[in-house]
């Protein structure tokens, strides 16, 4: 990765999809796809007018059909709105205050963007003017600390300038000026360093799994979960024994495979109710296996297995009774 990001990894995740610790004003809005939205939305209808549609039938209300009709359809409009017009205002304001802080930080110079013919050497001026406009940038990260592409950004400037004077420094001599200020700056930029490298890596991964939790089908469940994990891991590659990091690396991967397990779950259920006992046993054989395979510390592991190896002598009974009975 030549000591940075993995770049096609960067291309696709440096798009609007943010998330992190400051101003609630900029919290990312609550967010589904169209297709999801309206399905939530139309069950909650549906069960609206059968909840209203029985209480009035119990009541020996005349027409409770017609009343729980209107209901669910008021609240089938009602979520409409609430996503045509409140949510998606919502979302265009953090959309606006996310590309007020990308213009933000673009429009602070960047030292990496030397003039042409301007010198190689780092001297001791250009040295704090850099210390100066990366702390700039930083603090324009930080105002807005829900948008994590700035604290990508700044990441990424602050590891071109360790980069660019661990190169300087093997060349100074070791009384010179140039050294103590490199030095200096080294330590205030690694601190910048790992502060948005935590902060970037925090957040995206806080709100794709946030994400991964509103979906509904299994393989956009994995992906986006994937892909949090796939953000940790890439800062783990920096700071591998951040305490901080690897406890949610490891929860993610708890996450994963509780999608994975109730996945397998929710499958033998429909094969053991259509009778498919056989094809029962083998999916609950599935979910163990994901939970032992990947020595998980999902809460409640140890009632999931013994509900499962439950299911699945109860099915070989049933089996077995049957082929007695034949």
């Amino acid at each position: 990765m030549n000591g940075r990001l993995n770049r096609e990894y960067q291309l696709q995740r440096i798009s609007p999809k943010k998330g992190g610790h400051l101003a609630a004003n900029y919290r990312r809005p609550f967010w589904l796809p169209a297709a999801n939205y309206y399905t939530l939305a139309a069950a909650i209808a549906v069960t609206f007018f059968f909840l209203v549609w029985g209480i009035l039938q119990e009541g020996e209300e005349e027409i409770p059909w017609i009343i729980a009709g209107i209901g669910a359809s008021l609240v089938l409009g009602s979520a409409v709105v609430i996503r045509e017009i409140f949510l998606r205002k919502a979302r265009q304001r953090y959309s606006l205050a996310e590309r007020k802080l990308d213009s933000h930080i673009r429009h602070i110079p960047s030292y990496a963007k030397q003039k042409e013919g301007a010198p190689k050497k780092l001297t001791l001026e250009r040295n704090a003017a850099i210390i100066k406009e990366i702390q700039k940038k930083s603090e324009a990260a930080r105002i807005l600390g829900n948008l994590s592409s700035g604290h990508l950004e700044v990441f990424e400037i602050c590891h071109e300038y360790l980069s660019e004077t661990k190169k300087q420094m093997e060349t100074v001599g070791v009384g010179s000026p140039r050294l103590v200020g490199m030095r200096r700056g080294r330590e205030i930029i690694g601190e910048l360093h790992r502060f948005h490298l935590m902060s970037w890596a925090e957040a995206e991964s806080r709100a794709l799994t946030q994400k991964a939790r509103n979906y509904v089908t299994i393989s956009d469940k994995l992906n986006t979960a994937q892909e949090a994990l796939t953000v940790l891991e890439s800062a783990l590659q920096f700071y591998p024994e951040e305490s901080r990091l690897t406890e949610s690396e490891t929860a993610l991967k708890d996450f994963i495979v509780s999608i994975k397990v109730s996945h397998w779950i929710e499958q033998a259920e429909r094969a053991a109710f259509k009778g498919n006992h056989k094809r029962a046993v083998n999916l609950y054989k599935d979910a163990l296996f994901s939970l032992e395979r990947e020595n998980v510390k999902i809460e409640e592991r140890e009632a999931i297995v013994e509900k499962i190896n439950f299911e699945i002598e109860s099915l070989r009974e049933i089996t077995a009774n049957k082929k007695l009975s034949e």
